[in-house]
């Protein structure tokens, strides 16, 4: 047991962060975030207030606030990946 803990562990640890980062990434994509706040919904209601202002920055802006979203989130696991990595 203690070999598994602390020699095999930690080597799966890190060769399966970019793995499972990736999929994070994914998962914020394609689902609902907190199943609350979905991409379908949150260009429903930019639409719906595009309509009602006459302007596009509604559209715009909840796409500027998903790509932040994305950005963040792949960024984070990119930092996990640097502190994991062997050679740094």
């Amino acid at each position: 047991t203690h070999t598994f803990t602390h020699v095999v562990a930690p080597q799966v640890v890190k060769r399966i962060i970019p793995a499972m980062g990736n999929e994070v990434i994914t998962l914020v994509k394609d689902t609902a975030l907190a199943q609350t706040i979905g991409v379908a919904e949150l260009f429903r209601v930019a639409q719906n207030a595009s309509a009602r202002q006459f302007s596009t920055m509604p559209i715009f802006i909840a796409g500027v606030f998903y790509f932040i979203m994305n950005a963040f989130v792949s960024r984070s696991f990119d930092a996990l990946e640097k502190k994991l990595d062997y050679y740094h």
